[in-house]
């Protein structure tokens, strides 16, 4: 059973930069206002011919919530007017119709996710009027993977129900901290009772896999507080469980300036709470599958890793490779072999988009065959934890160390403190090396340097 000590951790420091997660190569601050919404359509069209038959990811972006959390760094809008979601409701199932009109009847939907936002803040009837609308005009593969993002305040059995009815069969459920005293800082008060209300409601609904999200590095957490958390939440059970950094970037997320920098637990503290996470994890069973996900071995996810099938898009790690993702709702990323797409980040130009009967697009990106080759190596490490040198040879009619020369040399540290090894043909993340696989997979991105001159937008890796 692999064990994470301190010198192990302590490495941490030497690579803890700021660095993308890698749900996409190039990552989106390369788009651009060049791609635009007819571009978009245009694509679509070229990929939805007699002969194109590939399953589909749908995600839908729900923004709104009853509450800010302060540590969010998501797009989301709060209102108390339900009209404002009544509206918005309407308008992506108007953006769903808009694109019904040049998708395959032959194409499957393998993949659906709702993301926010709180996808739960919708009323039952809500969450059927726009989840039997998808149902109704798609259709979906036997082993659909529907997985909704849940928010226990206020949600009810009804809410679950709707969700099943939907055709939903997977959840993944914000807990951050169990702490009192954190959830008071952070703005996200969450009694463990409705934590578990919504649990025992997903496994009597029969919702097939159950994650739980946690942060660490939130104001007032200890080594102690945090560990009383992880011990509940193995209690729990849950399928997958997902431990976030908590990234302090209120030059990005304004409303991040209400937590006090003074109350986050220091730099050491971290560590230490990571370490103690990492290993306790370990210890109850789940596979460590990297960076910040673990699950059961029994689990798609850590399965789908152990068989190479394990890919990434902008919902995470996913084991439904090969799909186009359609994206709705306003800041929505839809992801083909070789486009991004992104709505428009407000609900203004996004409402006006639609009304013009217009896909909402604002910008976008087309990759180059450079762009996916480096997507293939970076993916492959993110997924795989290994990249085979003669496969992407074979693919892309390439030489490998000539052709990646410069990634190899800036890899060359990883190497030598045993984080990453370089053996033949092969380049394999070693298992202290998990922790940091963002940074292996950084010396492969053309674009990096640049962006990283330009003004700080990555969260930190560690």
């Amino acid at each position: 059973m692999q064990q994470f000590n301190k010198t192990d951790i302590s490495l941490m420091t030497k690579y803890n930069k700021q660095g993308p997660r890698y749900t996409s190569y190039p990552t989106a601050p390369m788009f651009s206002h060049d791609f635009d919404a007819e571009q978009f359509k245009k694509e679509i069209i070229s990929t939805n011919g007699a002969e194109d038959s590939s399953d589909l990811s749908l995600y839908m972006h729900f923004p709104y919530c009853d509450t800010l959390c302060y540590f969010c760094g998501c797009t989301m809008l709060v209102t108390r007017d339900r009209d404002n979601i009544k509206k918005y409701n309407e308008y992506i199932i108007k953006e769903i119709d808009l694109s019904l009109k040049y998708i395959s009847k032959k194409r499957k939907v393998s993949q659906l996710h709702w993301g926010g936002g709180s996808p739960s803040y919708l009323e039952p009837f809500e969450i059927r009027q726009v989840g039997m609308h998808i149902k109704n005009n798609f259709t979906y593969s036997d082993d659909i993977e529907a997985s909704v993002e849940i928010d226990p305040r206020g949600l009810t059995r009804e809410h679950m129900q709707a969700f099943r009815d939907c055709g939903f069969n997977r959840i993944s459920m914000g807990v951050q901290d169990f702490n009192e005293d954190v959830q008071k800082a952070v703005n996200r008060i969450q009694p463990e009772n409705i934590t578990m209300d919504a649990i025992n409601w997903s496994r009597e609904l029969g919702f097939e896999s159950i994650n739980l999200d946690l942060i660490y590095g939130l104001p007032f957490q200890t080594y102690k507080s945090f560990e009383t958390t992880l011990d509940k939440v193995i209690e729990i059970s849950p399928d997958r469980i997902a431990v976030f950094n908590y990234a302090h970037v209120p030059w990005i997320k304004k409303h991040m300036n209400l937590i006090k920098p003074e109350d986050l637990p220091s730099p050491e503290e971290k560590l230490r709470i990571l370490e103690m996470t990492i290993n306790k994890l370990i210890g109850a069973g789940y596979w460590y599958i990297g960076m910040d996900h673990f699950a059961k071995p029994g689990d798609e996810l850590a399965v789908a890793q152990k068989t190479k099938t394990l890919y990434r898009n902008f919902q995470g790690y996913s084991t439904k490779a090969g799909c186009d993702v359609y994206a709705y709702g306003m800041s929505a990323i839809s992801q083909f072999r070789n486009i991004y797409a992104q709505n428009h980040k407000d609900l203004k130009n996004y409402y006006e988009k639609i009304d013009k009967g217009e896909f909402a697009v604002f910008s976008g990106y087309r990759m180059t065959k450079d762009d996916h080759i480096r997507k293939k190596v970076i993916m492959d490490l993110m997924c795989h934890l290994e990249v085979n040198k003669k496969d992407i040879e074979k693919e892309f009619g390439i030489n490998f160390n000539e052709y990646f020369a410069e990634s190899l040399k800036q890899l060359k540290q990883f190497d030598e403190d045993k984080l990453v090894t370089e053996d033949g043909g092969f380049i394999r993340i070693a298992e202290s090396g998990k922790l940091i696989i963002r940074n292996s997979a950084m010396c492969f991105d053309a674009y990096l340097d640049k962006l990283m001159k330009e003004k700080p937008i990555f969260s930190k890796t560690v």
